[in-house]
Order: C-alpha cells, then structure tokens, then sequence
C-alpha cells in the first residue's frame, strides 16, 4: 500500500490533523522540559571569569540571590570590591587573567580548595575584548594575538584546567560566544575567536557529553557593555589608522576613517540593546535547568537579523555589507 492509497483510507485532512497534533505535542513537550529546574542549588558551586563589569557582573548578582555558591573571577580588585558590595557573604571572588596560565592555576587551586568534594557544578567563560577591531589590513599580528589570547586560547585554557572538577559534579560547562561567530564583519580577532569559541564549545559537547556534563553556547546580539562602548572604538581606530604606512592610506582616502566612524555609531545607536538581563537570563537557565539547551541567541538582532543572515548565501551577505560600509578611494 503506497502513500496515495494510505491517503485516501483515511483521508487526507485526517493526515494534516494528525501532523498538526504531532507538532503541537512536540511543543508542549519541548516547554515542559525546558521549564524543569534542577534541586539543591544552594548546594552547588559555580565559577564566573569576567566579573568586573557587564554580563559577568549582573551574572554573579543574579546566582548569588538564586543561593548558587559563586565564586567570581575577576581582573582587578577594584572590580572584586565593586561586587562583593552588592552581594552576600557566599559569594567568594579571586583575581583572575585569563590570559596568564600562572593565574588560571592559581586560580584553580583555590577553587578546589572551596568545592572539596562536590566538584564544581559549573563554570561560564564570560571574560573577553572586542578591540581592536577594524578592517582587516590596518591590522598587524599583534592586534589578532592580543583578542585571541583572551577569547580563544583563555577560554580553553581554563575550560581544560576546571575539567575534571566540572567532571566530579557531572556539571555544566557555559561558554559565551557571539553572533558575530557566526557572521564574520568586522577585521581584527573579535569575530575570529568567537566562531572558535563555537567550534571548541561543540567539539567539546560531542566528547564529554557520556559524562553527563552540558556544554552550552551563549551567542548575544548587540548590548550596551563596555565592549561596545564607542569611545574606546574610535580611539582604537584613529591608532590603527596611524600605524598604517602612506600608500594604505592612500589607498583608502582621508574620508575613509571618518565615514566608517560614522557607520559605526549608527550601527552601535541603532540595534544596541541596554537590557542585558536578556543575556544573564539565558546564562542562568544554562545553569538551573534540567535539560538545558545547546545554544542561546539573546537580543532581537540575534534572532532577527545576524541568524538569519548566517543561513544566507555568502554572496548575498558581501553584497549586502558592501552597500553598508563606506568604500575606500581606490576600490575597484
């Protein structure tokens, strides 16, 4: 009996009845999974990297008043004091360089001491920088090397090390990447260390998963954080524009910096969202619920603009850039 008889046998609205319910079914179950929580939280341990400022910051706050026992890693003592103001006597903080392996043992070290036992039940590599960043030939290796180091190789680096105490807890692993992961637009070594935050983070997901341990992407849109603050940008981008010799000046014209300033200001104005709970939220469900998921797209841009642009052909998203930023003077 083939599929045009099954059809007549039972008809043919029968058939699109019983699909619609399937897939209202799955719904349903989808969202009552997604909606458990895990037990015990004031029993468990988490570690947070980035913690001065931003989404680390709120972060913390946020697992502190869930009862999560937090130990925060951050980059200055100012930025150490600044939290454990505004939060409880559980939450622990240590100075932490991602960047520095004699940190990330350090800092290790006395994150054993504090779990004993019961492992860690989760880590969230949230520590990062955006710049420099700017076109592609204004950089040297140094400009790639200093991003990388702290957005790539940082996050490996002390995912590696906090493994095996990840392991005991059979915890949750929350690497933050970004849409710009998966839409390369910028030069420099933002975009490039976050598309390898994803390619770790799923390598990683398929290897561990037998253990019971989630790993977890984050991949905002656009937020008003320090890492998009436009002063920093344009400073950075008048020294990249200075170190550059005079025929690549040339090249690109003496208008070309100030338009792609401008550009930038517009793009940062227009799509920058100022709620960044939209983000901690989905690194807290990482952490409480009992079925995470596997990726987290925080903002409206993420969802409505950046994934979808990423599913397109790669012509039709370097036409469309190409009608956004400003062309240099001797373009072809």
């Amino acid at each position: 009996m083939d599929m045009e008889q099954i059809y007549e046998y039972i008809g043919k609205e029968h058939v699109t009845y019983a699909i619609g319910a399937c897939v209202l079914l799955w719904i349903f179950v989808w969202l009552y999974q997604d909606s458990l929580k895990i037990d015990r939280i004031c029993e468990k341990y988490v570690f947070v990297t980035g913690c001065d400022s931003g989404f680390g910051h709120l972060l913390c706050r946020k697992l502190d008043k869930h009862g999560f026992r937090v130990l925060a890693g951050c980059l200055t003592e100012t930025g150490a004091d600044d939290l454990k103001r505004v939060t409880g006597p559980y939450l622990k903080t240590c100075i932490l360089d991602v960047t520095s392996t004699a940190s990330i043992q350090k800092a290790l070290e006395w994150t054993q001491e504090e779990v004993g036992d019961k492992g860690l039940w989760g880590i969230v590599n949230n520590a990062g920088r955006s710049l420099p960043m700017g076109p592609s030939e204004w950089m040297r290796i140094e400009d790639f090397q200093s991003t990388l180091r702290t957005n790539l190789i940082g996050v490996i680096e002390t995912t590696m090390n906090f493994l095996p105490i990840v392991k005991k807890a059979r915890g949750r692993i929350v690497n933050i990447a970004s849409v710009l992961g998966r839409v390369g637009v910028n030069g420099g070594g933002y975009c490039i260390s976050k598309s390898g935050v994803e390619s770790f983070s799923d390598c990683l997901r398929r290897d561990i998963q037998c253990f019971g341990i989630k790993v977890c992407i984050i991949e905002p849109g656009f937020f008003k954080t320090q890492m998009t603050s436009l002063q920093p940008l344009e400073k950075e981008l008048h020294r990249l524009w200075q170190q550059l010799t005079p025929e690549v000046k040339d090249s690109y014209g003496e208008k070309y910096l100030e338009k792609y300033i401008k550009i930038q200001r517009v793009i940062m104005n227009a799509i920058c969202d100022s709620d960044l709970s939209r983000v901690t939220n989905c690194m807290e469900h990482a952490l409480t619920a009992a079925h995470p998921r596997t990726r987290y797209s925080p903002g409206w841009d993420a969802k409505l603009l950046w994934i979808p642009l990423s599913y397109m052909p790669s012509c039709v998203v370097d036409v469309g850039l190409r009608l956004v930023m400003p062309r240099p003077a001797k373009s072809i």
